[in-house]
């Protein structure tokens, strides 16, 4: 990992680059699936299926017979651990739901707000180097809590045609039963524009590589809404001399082996941590499974060294984390002062890895500096705010002067004109 010491307030735009390829470098690419997919459907669906996962499907829907076989296929161990891990998201979400908000603005004016849940989405769950199960958790949970009639499934199949058990499993437990062999640019624009097998929804959840970032964005040029730009897995840790360096490096490489276009970060206000974590990190490196992948995140990450806090929560709310472990002695000061993060993870045992599975928050969240603008998927994700209101005759008696008063000053005398009739009807 490369050491930045005291780094210039003018080199952190270049310094906190993400290792991401341009959009412009990727929307070729989507946009012509997309079109594809948009003409021919299933067709354009199992070409690039067979292009890209290496796999021809006759089925895309996953049957009944393979969700039976691939629940017998995990062990009671696994089973046991996915089981606590939806009841403490279940409780996390279900604390999210809120009463609808009523008041009287003023006499004979009644205005109301009801939450109702978006009827069909779409659930995206990477399936390559890693099946993320534990994201159908994150996804699944919600929507059902808010009662999304219709919960569609799309994860890429091996070059066998088989949904990993652990998915098919986890995917029985939440109450999903479609659930389609499909992953990558090819899913999200099934889902955006529908095919004679797969169903069209109108807002699409899930985590994914460049292309499945920017294909979700693209989805929205079509009408279908999206939970947020969940890109590459990113993690920043800010540590002092209180914090554990060998702690600290498995948090970092957590994340690094997501992918090779990870990125994960250390910011400390302590030279000898930096130094202490960077030989932990090659320590612990070494006995990775997933090495390979880890080692060439790590070349696009950094270790950053700030000569006091306030100068190291200005460049951490600068980036806006991902994920964010703070492990300081004034942990208190990063809390209230962090203002662009996804979610935050405080004190020496408070692994992010906690939170990417069984505590009960979500780990879907905004990556690329979209922190700064987006929240994470929670309850209200799932969910849209209707208003509503009713006004009495007494009511309309004593607002409708002013309508008719603004309606007339901004020359819009229809809208003046449906007050006034109304008012005339009351007296008469």
């Amino acid at each position: 990992m490369q050491k930045i010491l005291d780094p210039k307030r003018t080199d952190w735009p270049v310094l906190l680059k993400r290792p991401t390829q341009t959009y412009d470098q990727v929307e070729k690419t989507v946009n012509y699936i997309f079109k594809d997919v948009q003409l021919n459907g299933d067709i354009a669906v199992k070409k690039y299926a067979k292009k890209y996962d290496r796999v021809v499907l006759d089925n895309l829907l996953v049957s009944q017979e393979e969700i039976n076989e691939g629940k017998t296929n995990v062990t009671d161990t696994l089973k046991s651990a996915i089981q606590m891990a939806k009841a403490n998201i279940h409780k996390f979400h279900m604390a999210q739901v809120t009463k609808p908000v009523k008041v009287q603005t003023m006499e004979g004016v009644s205005c109301w707000q009801e939450k109702k849940a978006i009827q069909k989405v779409g659930l995206y769950i990477p399936g390559g180097t890693a099946p993320l199960f534990s994201t159908i958790l994150m996804l699944a949970i919600p929507a059902k809590i808010a009662g999304c009639k219709e919960i569609i499934l799309c994860t890429p199949p091996d070059k066998y045609g088989k949904i990993n058990p652990a998915i098919l499993f986890t995917a029985n437990l939440c109450g999903v039963t479609k659930i389609y062999k499909l992953g990558g640019i090819q899913a999200i624009a099934a889902m955006t524009f529908g095919t004679e097998t797969i169903p069209k929804v109108y807002k699409i959840f899930g985590p994914g590589n460049q292309f499945v970032t920017i294909a979700k964005q693209m989805a929205t040029k079509y009408g279908v809404a999206i939970d947020l730009p969940a890109g590459p897995s990113e993690l920043l840790v800010v540590a002092d001399d209180s914090a554990k360096a060998n702690f600290v490096a498995s948090d970092l490489l957590s994340q690094a082996e997501h992918g090779e276009d990870s990125q994960v970060i250390l910011v400390t206000t302590s030279k000898s941590m930096l130094d202490a974590v960077a030989l932990e990190v090659i320590r612990q490196l070494d006995d990775l499974p997933r090495k390979e992948i880890a080692s060439k995140a790590i070349q696009n990450s950094k270790l950053i060294y700030c000569k006091n806090k306030e100068t190291a929560i200005d460049l951490i709310n600068d980036y806006a984390p991902e994920h964010f472990i703070i492990c300081t002695e004034n942990n208190n000061f990063y809390i209230e002062n962090i203002q662009n993060a996804g979610s935050v993870f405080i004190g020496n045992f408070t692994p992010e890895s906690a939170g990417d599975y069984a505590s009960g928050t979500n780990h879907t969240l905004p990556t690329n500096g979209y922190a700064k603008n987006y929240s994470g998927v929670n309850l209200d994700a799932f969910l849209k705010a209707i208003t509503f209101q009713t006004i009495s005759k007494s009511g309309l008696l004593g607002i409708g002067n002013a309508i008719e008063n603004m309606a007339e000053a901004e020359g819009l005398q229809a809208h003046k004109n449906a007050v006034s009739i109304r008012l005339e009807s009351i007296k008469e």
